[in-house]
């Protein structure tokens, strides 16, 4: 199926991660690309919501006349003005939420659909190298913070940039000097305010982004790994861990919580400036004289406009969040292993030979090398394995070869072809990977299987269950195909969950297969029966076996050990 998505600029994609406040006007632009599509949608909310505050402030001003006038004995005739702007206020308010929320519902979908597509298009199995934890964060937490773009950084945004104007040029037709004064005040209420605040907030709201992650991860890996951690007696340990990620994070938001109350103080005392220097007008001190009548109706709308413009204090805080967030979701979608060549290859490399010429790769610059010149030539065909103890560089080989991640310097190719210039699809057809991780999802066997191949019929689904020596038990199941597997196949024993796995990687009927510790997790002799079920149903195909040590039943025709970033010959 074809992407419908819009990809992100390629100014965006290409651009090098340069300092942070770059980096973040970078993805708050991809974002809008992005939203796009809902762009009238999202004017729409924002002309509602400018209706709703002329409506609002002409309300406050039309009321304090009102008030003024029956006070002071004079006629105003506003009772049929105030039940028509009151009424319109509520419809256009009402309105606006619901519209502009619809938008930005929209939006938001618009933009999990893209990052979910652009994991997929990029990384193959490449959520197979990320932590679980962190992803999550990614698509729950940073996604949903990016609401606050629209609702609530550009909107109060635009409505300050029409009132500020207004307000100065009521005032200022009344009394000049006053008129100056209380626009200095709005503009530090709704613009330096928020300004100072986001540039103070941006760096810890970074660090807290950082730090929530982190506690979904120890959190997930409490909870995925419990099992373990009670067999261990290591329940305390893991806790502990759990509740410092808790108390980092806590003193974050607190740190945060600090300057947002130091920013709506500021405010405040602004706001309150503003109304003190209106009532001073009122009893005509000095040059601040102002028309009692019209005074009260200017400070009632001041009124208003400045509780308007709190909302902008308060966003100041947020848009560090914001920006930290966006940044998170589109460095992953971008990450130089998503980026494709401008014309890539749709057909199909003639050989799948494959020759790794001169690689250097590390996974940031800040880490080390993991290869530094690692050179390997693996014939169509070979049975290979690939041994070395954790840490050398086995996943990272992996994660190339599917293109969820890109060497610094060399070449991957599959014949005489680049893998960097061959299509995702194209590239996806001709290598299946097994993983120590394969994961199960909660829904029917047929459904698992589909995912290798989705155009697969019936027979097709128990011919691979077939080869990989477990249709005899989906048979024994009260609903075949149509059985329920539960969480992570929690209904299956370990053997079985890895052989339904097993079938749904030999369905694609990829030429090459990439086996990363596919037995881990088996008792001995399962997985020896494992593994020679995968001699007999690879024939024909390229098996890249990476292990950390060998059982003595696989059957390959080379061994490879990596070492200091290189892989050394062993005899096979």
């Amino acid at each position: 199926m074809q992407s419908k998505s819009n990809p992100a600029p390629a100014s965006l994609q290409s651009a090098p991660l340069g300092p942070k406040t770059n980096r973040e006007w970078h993805a708050i632009r991809t974002i809008f690309h992005l939203w796009r599509k809902q762009g009238m949608r999202l004017a729409g909310g924002i002309i509602l919501a400018l209706g709703a505050l002329v409506c609002s402030l002409a309300l406050m001003q039309t009321s304090g006349l009102r008030l003024a006038g029956c006070v002071m004995g004079e006629v105003i005739i506003a009772t049929a003005t105030l039940k028509w702007i009151g009424g319109s206020r509520i419809a256009l308010r009402y309105a606006e939420r619901l519209f502009a929320h619809d938008a930005m519902f929209r939006a938001l979908a618009d933009l999990r659909v893209w990052f979910f597509r652009s994991l997929a298009r990029g990384g193959a199995a490449g959520l197979g190298f990320r932590h679980a934890g962190d992803m999550l964060s990614r698509l729950v937490s940073d996604i949903g913070a990016l609401d606050g773009l629209y609702l609530r950084i550009i909107l109060p945004l635009i409505c300050a940039l029409v009132t500020f104007p207004a307000l100065v040029i009521l005032i200022a037709r009344q009394n000049l000097l006053l008129g100056l004064i209380i626009g200095a005040l709005f503009a530090c209420t709704a613009f330096v305010i928020p300004w100072r605040i986001a540039r103070s907030g941006n760096q810890a709201a970074s660090q807290m982004a950082q730090e929530l992650a982190h506690l979904r991860i120890s959190i997930l890996d409490l909870v995925g790994g419990l099992r373990e951690i009670r067999a261990f007696g290591a329940e305390g340990r893991m806790l502990a861990h759990v509740q410092a990620a808790d108390s980092k994070l806590l003193k974050s938001q607190m740190a945060l919580s600090r300057r947002a109350a130091l920013a709506g103080a500021g405010a405040y005392l602004a706001g309150q400036a503003a109304i003190f220097a209106l009532l001073i007008g009122l009893v005509g001190a000095g040059s601040l004289h102002l028309p009692a009548l019209q005074g009260i109706g200017l400070l009632f709308l001041c009124v208003a406009a400045f509780e308007s413009a709190t909302a902008l204090t308060r966003a100041g805080l947020q848009a560090g969040t914001m920006g930290a967030a966006a940044v998170r979701v589109v460095e992953i979608a971008t990450a130089p292993s998503a980026v494709t060549a401008a014309n890539p290859q749709t057909q199909t490399p003639i050989s799948t030979d494959i020759h790794i010429r001169n690689v250097k790769f590390r996974w940031s610059d800040s880490r080390p090398w993991v290869f530094d010149g690692l050179t390997l030539d693996i014939p169509a065909g070979a049975r290979i394995a690939i041994l070395g103890p954790s840490g050398t560089g086995k996943s990272s080989l992996a994660a190339m070869l599917l293109r969820a991640a890109a060497p610094q310097e060399g070449q991957i190719c599959m014949g005489q072809v680049d893998i960097s210039c061959v299509a995702p699809d194209v590239l996806r057809r001709q290598i299946a990977w097994l993983s120590q991780a394969t994961h199960l999802f909660d829904d029917t066997i047929r459904a698992n299987l589909l995912l290798g191949r989705p155009d697969a019929t019936e027979a097709d689904l128990w011919q691979a269950l077939d080869d990989a020596a477990v249709s005899d038990v989906v048979r024994t199941l009260p609903d075949g195909l149509d059985t329920w597997l539960g969480e992570g196949g929690v209904r299956l024993s370990g053997g079985q969950g890895r052989r339904i796995a097993l079938a749904r990687t030999l369905l694609t009927q990829a030429p090459i297969l990439i086996l990363d510790e596919p037995a881990t997790g088996l008792d001995a002799q399962t997985e020896q029966e494992f593994l020679k079920t995968l001699n007999t149903v690879s024939t024909g195909r390229t098996v890249i076996l990476i292990a950390h040590r060998l059982t003595g039943v696989e059957k390959l025709d080379r061994i490879w050990r990596l070492s200091g970033g290189v892989a050394k010959a062993a005899v096979a």
